[in-house]
């Protein structure tokens, strides 16, 4: 038989977004983004596991768990230690039900902002162990365990700065310019195995991430003057986008980048 998508399912087209019985790791699931997908996964009918450096952080596995017949759990991981992060993705699957892990998304992620000709390298290489390096031993961790089962989602989060490059944070778009292309390479290679691998790019959200910037009234005007929608984006947009990229509903999708941007990416950088 040759290797190929599986067909979108005949069944009404609500059931297409039902993830009952599948299980997701997620990094970055404590705070922001990643605890709205977290949460939106869980609702949708996953069970969760959550790559957090902070385990005693553990509102948003509270939150899973308080919905019925959820459960939720957390594994110690720190992204800028890729020690850690080589080994969580087979601790993620020595506790998911059955042994599988369907759906991965990383969420996990880091900002510095300074003048590209004062970044120290130290402060270079963390970023991109975290927001790349990471990303890569997750995603090869995850074909490995889904090949064989013909079956998968990874969800990357790349950013709006994989398009655009921004200013000041020569990192972070670098690393996000990475993760976009990295999830285009893969989803050519694992498509055929029925494992979709597609990124959301948030654009502009109101997170911890860019909490000092967004106190900055000139920052956070010309970011709202760029956006469309006339708004900052909130965590919970995440939750439609992310079901839909990790369910049967969006089987025919590969190596797609969602931009979830309330419109500034149609607008571009005027």
């Amino acid at each position: 038989m040759t290797d190929a998508l599986a067909t979108t399912p005949t069944i009404p087209s609500l059931e297409l977004f039902s993830l009952k019985g599948q299980t997701a790791l997620i990094t970055g699931g404590s705070r922001g983004i990643g605890a709205a997908i977290a949460i939106a996964l869980a609702q949708a009918g996953a069970n969760i596991i959550i790559a957090q450096r902070d385990e005693s952080h553990t509102i948003t596995r509270d939150a899973i768990r308080a919905l019925p017949g959820r459960k939720a759990e957390i594994l110690k991981c720190d992204l800028s230690d890729l020690d850690e992060v080589k080994t969580v993705f087979e601790s993620a699957v020595g506790i998911a039900e059955g042994g599988r892990v369907h759906i991965l998304v990383n969420c996990g992620g880091m900002l510095i902002r300074e003048d590209a000709v004062n970044v120290e390298f130290d402060d270079w290489t963390k970023v991109i162990n975290v927001n790349l390096n990471s990303l890569w031993i997750l995603c090869q961790a995850a074909g490995r365990h889904m090949i064989p089962s013909r079956h998968g989602k990874i969800i990357n989060v790349a950013s709006l700065n994989s398009y655009f490059g921004g200013a000041r944070v020569p990192s972070y778009s670098a690393s996000k310019g990475a993760v976009t292309q990295l999830t285009k390479a893969l989803s050519n290679e694992w498509s055929r195995y029925n494992i979709n691998v597609n990124a959301i790019a948030p654009g502009s959200i109101a997170t911890d991430i860019n909490a000092t910037a967004r106190k900055d009234e000139t920052f956070y005007k010309a970011r709202l003057s760029g956006t469309p929608g006339n708004r900052w984006g909130e965590p919970e947009d995440f939750a439609g986008p992310a079901v839909f990229l990790a369910s049967a509903a969006s089987q025919f999708m590969c190596g797609e980048i969602m931009a979830v941007d309330g419109g500034a990416t149609a607008k571009g950088p005027l």
